[in-house]
């Protein structure tokens, strides 16, 4: 049985407890389904096979090298947004031709570490940033492979923190400004323009605007053609969300449906760059009761053993996840302030929420939460990085340790 379900009375991970694992790494503990993952990446690659595509995963919703390994075995490549993330490519085994680099501040360092590798693509947010490449590219007698990133000025419908492709955001190349940039480096000698790039932001759970953006990007590769640029790619990026809720959202082949069409007369090839729709739902954050609190007059809270440094999301994005008890027991539900351990009235990981009679020492599962949560970890509090494990085909294992003492201290020995 693939996935997150309630069985026998208690939640399993492809049909392994979850208690079992909690049990043997301590809490808190990620917990990933390998099987969800591999589900989500066939759903998308069906969806469109239609029309020649490669999927770039996003790293940044999820960057832990167990996970990169598992999904280049499935055929994806790799998106980048960092130095760091480039080097996480090559330890998991991506090859440079398979790494598209993305980015708004990419430092000259990063800039000339991907010119000197190879990379896929670079995706230019800039004149400036275009000079640069351009410079560092002559340096090494090389031609730097880029795309253009362009801002074509669309809301995503999604929130203000993870909105990226409207004029006032801080990504791209205003579309206005697109045709006349890439007629300018059409002729530099150190650049080599294969491909349009796009992203509108993520958690984008309507389909409609992500079908604009790509006729936005079809039409600008029509108008530039006559400058001699021979485009490889249209990168759509990435974006597409879950129901978080259990609310409807766009499925892959509403997506493809949205996109192909608009595509397809460019017969460019079409990238795409999904993070949070491949990982997100096949990862949970499991959390051990430290105490409840129950006064009159006053919210009742059950505290947890994580919180705010594990999974920021919903105290950073006012984002919902569902919360339920691992083990649940018997007896009528009760509302609670679900909170974590941090010296911080936010560290609140659900409001009023319903949930049956907890004790301390009870396991507790915050879903959905395979994207944007070890990533976006931090040691507030001196708090120690949690572990993490893969559930595959029945059996589990550790692919991250928890950080130890020695671990948290060593870099200011």
């Amino acid at each position: 049985m693939i996935g997150f379900t309630l069985r026998d009375g208690q939640w399993a991970c492809d049909g392994v407890p979850v208690a079992e694992i909690a049990g043997g790494t301590g809490t808190p503990v990620y917990i990933y389904s390998a099987g969800l993952i591999r589900g989500a990446y066939a759903a998308l690659d069906a969806a469109f096979a239609a029309y020649p595509h490669t999927i770039h995963y996003a790293f940044k919703a999820n960057s832990t090298l167990a996970i990169l390994r598992l999904l280049r075995g499935l055929g994806s490549g790799a998106d980048a947004n960092s130095g760091g993330e480039i080097e996480a490519a090559l330890r998991a085994g991506f090859e440079p031709a398979q790494i598209v680099f993305t980015g708004v501040g990419k430092t000259r360092d990063e800039l000339d570490h991907a010119v000197a590798l190879g990379v896929k693509a670079i995706n230019i947010e800039s004149d400036g940033e275009a000079d640069r490449i351009d410079a560092l590219a002559r340096a090494r007698g090389v031609r730097a492979r880029v795309a253009l990133r362009v801002n074509p000025d669309i809301d995503a419908n999604t929130h203000a923190h993870i909105s990226t492709g409207q004029r006032f955001n801080k990504f791209g190349v205003p579309i206005d400004f697109a045709a006349a940039l890439l007629r300018r480096l059409a002729g530099r000698t150190g650049l080599d323009v294969v491909g349009l790039h796009v992203h509108l932001g993520s958690q984008i759970l309507d389909v409609g605007p992500l079908g604009r953006a790509a006729r936005a990007l079809a039409d600008l590769t029509r108008e530039v053609r006559d400058a001699g640029l021979r485009l490889e790619h249209i990168d759509m990026g990435g974006g597409l969300g879950i129901g978080y809720d259990g609310s409807p959202h766009g499925s892959p082949a509403e997506y493809a449906s949205a996109v192909v069409p608009a595509v397809r007369p460019t017969g460019l090839h079409l990238l795409l760059e999904p993070g949070r729709f491949l990982v997100a739902p096949a990862g949970i954050l499991v959390g051990r009761v430290a105490d409840t609190k129950a006064y009159s007059g006053c919210p009742r809270f059950i505290i947890l053993d994580t919180g705010m440094t594990e999974l920021i999301r919903p105290m950073l994005y006012d984002a919902f996840h569902r919360i339920v008890e691992v083990t649940p027991r018997a007896g009528d539900p009760q509302e609670y302030d679900v909170v974590g351990p941090l010296c911080e009235t936010s560290d609140t990981l659900g409001h009023r929420r319903e949930l049956g009679p907890v004790e301390v020492d009870d396991l507790v599962a915050v879903l959905d939460a395979g994207a944007y949560g070890f990533v976006m970890a931090s040691n507030y509090n001196r708090r120690r990085m949690p572990a993490e494990v893969l559930v595959d085909g029945g059996t589990w294992r550790v692919i991250r340790k928890r950080q130890s003492y020695g671990d948290l201290f060593r870099n200011e020995e």
